[in-house]
């Protein structure tokens, strides 16, 4: 690569925090002004859910549309101030749709709505303390072995994300079967550690297939008014690689990504194949040590102060 390209990559659901994005809120008035516009068009408070402590905020039907909210503030915000204007976009798992809207293929207002709906359907697929998910960390992963492992386990590989990470999703009653697996078969006991984590339902996996159709529906309503010129230039979950500007394609593949692997390795080698910088951007920063793994330095701003201090030099006006 001759020309200094960039990326940006936005993280999903886990990420989200009480305060997130309240520094920009406050110092930008772009900023601000997302989280109003959210707000009308929700017909909720976002900025009170964000900044406050409400409880809500860990249920899925408002973690994701608070996140796409926070992380467009934010990424106005350094649009505004800097000039930041990247020329790749990625996400993982809900952070794709913010990807989608940085990127101008999905507007903002119809993006809020879509992740909206996306996660009232994910909540409601499967009967609240029947699924759950859990991060498979060791060193060099091997997921022909993983699968292996998971065969006839109602559990699929929900996230690829990295050499050193998968993650797991499906019934909770079959967990303790899917550690004891893959703690034999992945062998080695001094890196191998199994987390359960604090979600409400198993996303990415085959029990998110009943709520594909009612989303489809959705998302093919909105179709015609997806901006597909940009496209090519967002990371797909789905597929690993770049969408294409086929918006029905688009269509496609975020339908399928709600049931199937988000393949988050090869979006972060389709990326760094393509960019030179890549910058992470929202209320936490899980991915920079993802790229970590590839060898690949991602600056991660998560705070108002932290972009002052990284993009003053690099592109301030």
């Amino acid at each position: 690569m001759n020309k200094k390209t960039t990326a940006v990559v936005f993280p999903g659901q886990g990420s989200q925090h009480s305060g997130m994005g309240k520094d920009f809120y406050d110092n930008i008035p772009v900023s601000r002004d997302t989280y109003l516009e959210a707000s009308k068009i929700l017909g909720w408070d976002v900025a009170a859910m964000c900044f406050g402590e409400d409880e809500r905020l860990n249920l899925t039907e408002y973690a994701q549309p608070c996140i796409l909210t926070t992380e467009i503030a934010m990424f106005r915000g350094l649009q505004f101030l800097f000039d930041f204007a990247p020329e790749y976009f990625g996400g993982h798992s809900l952070g794709e749709y913010t990807a989608l809207v940085a990127a101008g293929v999905l507007p903002f207002s119809e993006a809020l709505k879509i992740v909206w709906d996306r996660g009232r359907l994910m909540q409601s697929a499967t009967p609240v303390g029947t699924g759950g998910m859990a991060a498979i960390v060791a060193n060099d992963l091997d997921m022909g072995v993983v699968q292996s492992a998971l065969n006839g386990l109602p559990i699929d590989i929900a996230n690829d994300n990295c050499t050193s990470q998968v993650v797991v999703s499906g019934m909770s009653s079959a967990m303790s079967e899917t550690e004891k697996r893959l703690r034999e078969s992945v062998g080695d006991s001094q890196s191998f550690r199994f987390i359960p984590l604090n979600v409400s339902a198993p996303f990415h996996s085959r029990f998110m297939d009943t709520i594909k159709e009612a989303f489809g529906e959705i998302l093919g309503n909105i179709e015609a008014r997806i901006k597909p010129a940009n496209a090519k230039r967002v990371t797909s979950n789905f597929t690993g690689f770049f969408h294409s500007d086929n918006p029905s394609e688009i269509v496609e593949r975020m339908v399928s990504q709600i049931s199937n692997t988000v393949q988050w390795r090869k979006n972060m080698e389709t990326l760094a194949a393509s960019a030179n910088s890549i910058f992470e951007i929202g209320p936490g920063r899980p991915l920079k040590g993802f790229f970590k793994t590839i060898d690949l330095a991602c600056q991660s701003i998560t705070r108002f102060s932290a972009a002052q201090r990284v993009f003053e030099k690099a592109v301030a006006r």
